[in-house]
């Protein structure tokens, strides 16, 4: 079997949607006749943990872990944050909203130093320990999984030294996307190099969805568009257990909502919408169950506590994903937000794949003419509305809410549609990719 070494700083016990995309490749790999080693961290502060997910590893791959410097320890003693506290949700404010004193200090030294993000205190350990298992275990070709950026360098150096084959997927865009941090000239320059070398020097780039493309190639438009590879993102019917709908002493309509919101992703609009509702009298409060699943930032948590649903608002904790999967089994509708941001129209969260393997319907609140509305009219999966569009959020909600009372299914996936997104089936996808650099470098 051929060898691939999958550079990823996201691996379990790491938890979130951006671990599945590489736990997925990692296990269904062999099925196409590649063999993965991981290189990873061995003691990551990561913003969710999940144990669980070390028992999806198969038996027998080889995941190796190195040493990482991460500042956050020292980030959270500058801005007066217990240990464990998780950042990323409260650092990303809604636009307008400013940062506290110590935290804007602490971001412009994030902004300056930590280039290209603050994962760099790896690249010195896993270049010196990815030398040593390219040539033990004779690997044939290497794959990067970003964010972090810093796994692109990663596969950069190891390319430079060894002249393997080398795709570098993204998840995300890397320079100007609106987790990117505010730098100034001199620390954006040397960003924008290193995110332009990387596209330059990497034989494939795979992206997740077709803007992170697009957004290269405004970049840098003399980069070969057949350089770029779409793996959308998926689900996995395996990770689905087979249950029964749950025993509920009521007949609550529940929406549930399972990530982070922080931010520019938050529920504002489709709060609103369903008050609104109730106001009207059009839907009752008692009949409805609202859960949120995942990570929240301060600026969210408060909005639920304000909200005239708070006593209709459940807000539960980081899951895990085994768990998380059930609950979108348990649920009558689906919540979905996407930033509000310039690049809302692209954004393809991977998540939206889970929720539609689930077969619930959706209620999307995200601009009505993007990449994500045209994947739910695509599978006939649910309601789309603009953040903006209260009035439209609150049509789509009272539609599901009536369904639900009534016994009717106005909404209804289509299950051949989105069997398309199966994971096993994408790794086939990369796999491919894989062979068909072998024989260019053969």
């Amino acid at each position: 079997m051929k060898k691939v070494l999958i550079v990823a700083y996201y691996f379990p016990p790491s938890g979130g949607p951006g671990v599945q995309r590489v736990l997925k490749y990692v296990q269904y790999l062999r099925d196409f006749g590649w063999e993965p080693v991981v290189l990873t961290v061995r003691d990551g502060t990561f913003p969710a943990r999940d144990e669980s997910l070390l028992e999806a590893i198969p038996v027998g791959v080889r995941v190796v872990r190195t040493e990482i410097f991460e500042p956050y320890d020292l980030y959270r003693k500058l801005t007066g944050k217990s240990k464990g506290t998780a950042i990323d949700v409260n650092t990303i404010r809604k636009e307008g909203t400013a940062l506290p004193f110590k935290e804007r200090v602490a971001e412009a030294i994030r902004s300056t130093f930590f280039i290209p993000d603050a994962r760099v205190g790896w690249l010195r350990h896993a270049v010196r320990e990815g030398i040593r298992v390219i040539a033990q275990e004779k690997i044939d070709a290497i794959y990067t999984s970003s964010p972090p950026y810093t796994c692109a360098l990663i596969g950069r150096a190891l390319k430079r030294r060894t002249g393997l084959p080398w795709v570098a997927g993204f998840r995300d865009p890397w320079t100007g996307f609106l987790t990117t941090p505010n730098r100034w000239f001199l620390p954006a320059s040397i960003d924008r190099s290193l995110e332009r070398s990387v596209f330059e020097e990497a034989d494939r780039v795979e992206v997740a969805w077709l803007g992170i493309m697009k957004d290269a190639l405004t970049k840098y438009p003399a980069l070969p568009t057949g350089k770029f590879v779409h793996l959308p993102n998926g689900y996995d019917s395996s990770d689905y257990p087979q249950m029964e709908q749950e025993v509920r002493n009521d007949r609550r309509f529940t929406v549930v909502y399972t990530g982070s919101m922080y931010g520019r992703r938050n529920p504002d609009a489709f709060l609103r919408a369903v008050e609104g509702l109730v106001e009207q009298g059009k839907v009752e409060a008692a009949q409805i169950r609202l859960r949120f699943i995942g990570r929240f930032g301060d600026e969210v948590l408060a909005m639920f506590e304000r909200s005239a649903l708070r006593d209709a608002i459940e807000v539960v904790g980081y899951m895990p994903h085994s768990e998380s999967i059930a609950q979108l089994l348990l649920a009558d509708a689906l919540l979905l937000v996407v930033d509000e941001a310039a690049d809302s129209n692209e954004i393809v969260p991977g998540k939206v794949y889970e929720y539609l393997g689930s077969m619930r319907p959706l209620i999307a609140v995200a601009p009505e003419e993007s990449a994500i509305a045209d994947l739910i009219r695509e599978t006939s999966a649910g309601v789309i509305a603009h953040q903006s569009n209260v009035e439209g959020i609150a049509r789509g909600f009272l539609n599901l809410y009536n369904d639900h009372h009534n016994g009717t299914h106005t909404v209804q996936p289509n299950a051949a549609a989105i069997q398309r997104y199966e994971r096993r089936s994408t790794t086939g996808a990369l796999a491919a990719l894989f062979n068909s650099l072998q024989g260019k470098f053969s």
